[in-house]
């Protein structure tokens, strides 16, 4: 994404030219994320569990810089454990470096889940690899400390679902998102804006990974904006794909039809367009991840999640229902077909 990328690179030129004064990369990252002495006081720690993914440094510079804004205060990322898949080539080839890096901005790294769970009060489980989400969030349940699932929440439906349900059996608190969701013109769209939303056109990149089905492993962030400002009940998909674009169509109960665009060649971005009562907006620019942090750490003070697990399950429906879609060659697929599938009564 665009604007963490330029972040990146100013980081990396900032630290090249402070080497060049003689304090070196490490001696720069601790300059500006010094290392805690001592131990912070409880409901402060964050930990972060997979260190495959460039959201596990975002969110990590973000709480862990002095000059961070007041929705971050209090809050600091004080362990990590590194994996993170052990499968997927673009994500284990991260691990190595991105765990150098964390150690340079001050944060332990740990040998098991379990020793991170013993050092940290909230817990962010960051592992690209969504195959791995249910046995991690399973061991995060169990010490009963709330935790954010950054997307995909799985790589399935039936996962995705289990994990919701051992939370909701231990009286933990748990919600996903990506953070397209929270861009300022998505939210303040489906906040009624322009009035009810007619219907909806949204667009990203849908870079596949033949472990996760099409849309899990990166179209999620289109989908989820599509979510965010039609809401749930959508009745039906369909989908037409080629090698470089994805189409999905969905039909909601109520008649409105929204899409879904995803592509793999060109130049990429995210966005969309929304149709309603009052007028036809564009959705805006990605805003970069803080949106995102800002909800989490609200949730992580309050237990209050801002994603219900009903609206979470129905995208990883959307989802599924768009792969078989394209299995059939582009017939409609119903959304509660693909909870039958799973063995799931839709809520």
């Amino acid at each position: 994404m665009k604007s963490n990328q330029n972040r990146r690179f100013f980081i990396k030129s900032s630290a090249i030219a402070v080497a060049g004064m003689g304090l070196g990369v490490q001696g720069f990252a601790e300059s500006v994320y010094p290392k805690w002495k001592g131990n912070l006081a409880e409901g402060t720690r964050v930990g972060i569990i997979g260190l495959d993914t460039s959201h596990s440094i975002a969110f990590t510079k973000a709480l862990n810089n002095p000059a961070a804004g007041p929705e971050f205060s209090g809050f600091k990322v004080v362990a990590a454990y590194p994996y993170g898949s052990k499968e997927i080539k673009s994500s284990y080839d991260r691990i190595a470096p991105y765990t150098l890096e964390m150690k340079n901005l001050g944060v332990e790294i740990t040998d098991s889940i379990a020793d991170l769970l013993k050092k940290v009060d909230f817990v962010l489980l960051e592992t690209n690899d969504g195959r791995m989400h249910l046995e991690q969030a399973l061991e995060v349940i169990k010490s009963g400390k709330r935790f954010f699932i950054d997307k995909p929440i799985a790589a399935s439906l039936k996962d995705a679902a289990a994990i919701f349900t051992a939370a909701k059996k231990a009286n933990v608190s748990v919600f996903s998102s990506s953070s397209l969701r929270y861009t300022s013109g998505a939210q303040s769209l489906a906040a009624g804006k322009l009035g009810k939303i007619l219907g909806a056109d949204t667009y990203s990149p849908c870079v596949v990974e033949s472990t996760h089905p099409d849309l899990f492993w990166y179209g999620i962030h289109g989908v989820e904006s599509l979510f965010t400002l039609m809401g749930t009940a959508c009745k039906e998909v369909v989908r037409v794909s080629t090698a470089d674009t994805e189409i999905v169509t969905g039909t909601w109960r109520d008649g409105r039809i929204g899409t879904f665009r995803g592509t793999r060649s060109g130049k990429s971005g995210y966005g969309g367009t929304v149709f309603a009562e009052k007028g036809i907006a564009q959705i805006g620019d990605y805003e970069g991840y803080n949106p995102l942090l800002a909800q989490i750490t609200d949730f992580f003070k309050t237990g209050i999640v801002p994603v219900s697990a009903s609206e979470t399950l129905e995208i990883c429906a959307f989802m599924e229902a768009a792969d078989e879609s394209k299995k059939r060659g582009g017939a409609p697929v119903s959304i509660d077909s693909m909870f039958e599938r799973a063995s799931l009564i839709r809520s």
